[in-house]
């Protein structure tokens, strides 16, 4: 008979097994006793790196990280009890933004719930409906062994391949002591190392729909293409390809990676749209007849609110239904590269361009908002919020990733970052909006980002939400990955000098509950954690700081209510440019 510590350990290694046929390449682990039959079978895997993080919540946001650029599930191992917990919000977001990952947590066998043990919790359905698959397959037993491949295989590919798109499974494993045991035998996979389920599935839509599309954009001249990041957004050169056909302008988030236009100059890629729509007139004289929407949507509350009222066409194989505003006329729920290389086709070879045309009149608007933009932040030397958004976009290599946080970052991004040739991959973790984790999510992509260089945005409160990020084991065998993570440090919550709350309240209530300045020196929690510190004055020491090579952060000290009235210069700068 074979000892049930040993099933416990063919168990573990033949789910490891089935996952890297299936493709998985990296598996997170967080130090604990019960997930130990896991933990040893995924570091006695070649195929599969192990990334150890000592906090499950930190190790939550690297995974997501490391499928942010991968595209792959990663695998994220914890113990039992509130180290279950601790994954909440990782999965919250991958569920929300479309990422993939296999969620294991190790659980305590049944005797010894409701009894008191320690560690022990209900962690059935411990998601909610925040998972696209949950499995809890009970104490391993050899009579089940025939089914253990298709678990592991099904949980990858309903990470991947399910008809809500990517997200996070849950796979909730129970282990009774003692936890240590010699793996048998594996039950016997698919020929040629397949995985033991595969999966096909359609995503072109129906021709009849392609052509009544056609249709409706060739009649539509003052058109405007959406384009956001994320899951469900499209190839960044079909959206140029269909904008330029069409003669429409490109709204881009820069997660859309849509590059400046080269050739013919029918497309324009418009990247100050916030601050051009916040002139009336402006923004009056150029609502669109019909917006074509790809990708997530925008930060920006300008945009949405311009875009209020306009019929709208959204593109999400997901059926996602991002719509807050109630504005889709029609969801075409199929894949983004599909449909727009069948409406290129269906379209045609496009007409001469006029001179005064619709995309003409919002390049030069275009044109004379970043100049504008550019005149103002020439005046500040020192380091701003917008320039540095501005400056770090216009510097990282085009195959480089920034990733940034939600708040300002993001948005300064969106709305300062001038469109160019080659640019960089940008992720932000946009699903639930949180600024929880993004440090630890930064670590995961430039520890898959296989030596490609890694920035990031983030403020100061967002470093401190993830301080245990910092952290990192000294016996860790995979490389943490070339990055420089700016800091911007306005000693608080910045994004709510921007709201009501700010004028309404007095100055000592707003900076008790909404300012929030806090004691952490960032430098001295930055270097005591054994990271390069830069901290520059200037525009140009920033840029100097940005190009070091060693892994590291660049904090840079902002002032809140200059930082609004900055944003409010160049707002007013841009609505004179393009109002003349």
């Amino acid at each position: 008979m074979t000892l049930p510590a040993d099933v416990a350990a063919t168990f573990c290694a033949t789910l490891v097994d089935e996952w890297a046929r299936a493709g998985v390449t990296d598996a997170v682990v967080c130090p604990g006793s019960r997930s130990t039959p896991l933990a040893v079978a995924l570091a006695a895997d070649r195929r599969i790196d192990v990334h150890v993080r000592l906090d499950e919540r930190g190790g939550g946001f690297f995974a997501l990280g490391m499928a942010l650029a991968t595209g792959r599930p990663v695998v994220v191992l914890t113990t039992s009890g509130t180290a279950a917990a601790e994954l909440h919000a990782s999965v919250v977001e991958a569920h929300q933004a479309r990422v993939p990952l296999v969620v294991c947590t190790a659980d305590r066998p049944p005797e010894l719930h409701h009894v008191g043990a320690p560690q022990t919790i209900d962690q059935t359905h411990l998601y909610g409906g925040a998972v696209r698959l949950f499995v809890e397959p009970g104490v391993a037993d050899e009579a089940a062994a025939p089914t253990w491949r298709s678990l592991a295989s099904r949980a990858v590919l309903e990470a991947t391949a399910g008809p809500l798109g990517p997200g996070p499974v849950h796979l909730n494993l129970a282990f009774r002591e003692p936890l240590l045991g010699t793996a048998g035998e594996l039950p016997p996979g698919r020929p040629e190392g397949a995985p033991w389920h595969g999966a096909v599935r359609g995503s072109a839509p129906a021709a009849d729909t392609v052509a009544e599309l056609a249709r409706l954009l060739r009649a539509t001249r003052r058109g405007v293409v959406l384009a956001g990041g994320g899951a469900g957004g499209a190839r960044p050169e079909l959206v140029t390809a269909l904008a330029g056909r069409l003669g429409w302008p490109i709204l881009a988030d820069p997660r859309a990676r849509c590059a400046e236009p080269a050739g013919d100059g029918r497309a324009v890629v418009v990247g100050a749209a916030d601050t051009m729509l916040r002139a009336r007139p402006f923004a009056e004289a150029m609502r669109p007849d019909l917006v074509l929407r790809v990708g997530a949507l925008p930060a920006s509350k300008a945009l949405a609110t311009w875009l209020d009222g306009a019929p709208q066409v959204a593109v999400d194989p997901h059926w996602a239904w991002q719509d807050p505003g109630r504005q889709a006329a029609q969801l075409v729920a199929a894949d983004p590269d599909a449909v727009l290389t069948l409406l290129l086709g269906e379209l045609g070879a496009p007409g001469a361009e006029d001179a005064s045309s619709w995309a003409g009149e919002w390049r030069r608007a275009e044109e004379a908002a970043q100049s504008a933009i550019d005149a103002v932040l020439a005046g500040n030397p020192e380091p701003t919020e917008p320039a540095v958004a501005r400056r770090l976009y216009a510097l990282a290599e085009g195959d480089s990733s920034i990733v940034a946080s939600s708040s300002m970052p993001v948005r300064d991004l969106e709305w300062f970052a001038r469109p160019r040739s080659g640019p960089p991959r940008v992720l932000a973790n946009r699903g639930a909006n949180g600024i929880d984790g993004v440090v630890s999510t930064l670590l995961g992509v430039a520890a898959a980002s296989k030596g490609m260089r890694t920035y990031g945005l983030v403020g100061d409160l967002a470093l401190l939400h993830d301080a245990s990020a910092l952290v990192r084991s000294a016996t860790a065998t995979t490389a943490g990955g070339r990055f420089r993570c700016v800091v911007v440090d306005n000693a608080g919550g910045g994004i709510f000098s921007f709201l009501p709350q700010a004028a309404a309240l007095d100055e000592a209530t707003f900076e008790q509950l909404f300012g929030t300045p806090q004691l952490p020196a960032l430098g001295d929690l930055v270097a005591a954690s054994g990271y390069a510190c830069s901290q520059p004055d200037t525009m140009d020491r920033f840029e100097e700081a940005v190009g070091e090579d060693a892994a590291g952060f660049v904090l840079v000290r902002t002032e809140r209510k200059a930082n609004v009235r900055l944003h409010a210069a160049l707002a007013a700068a841009v609505k004179e440019a393009v109002s003349s």
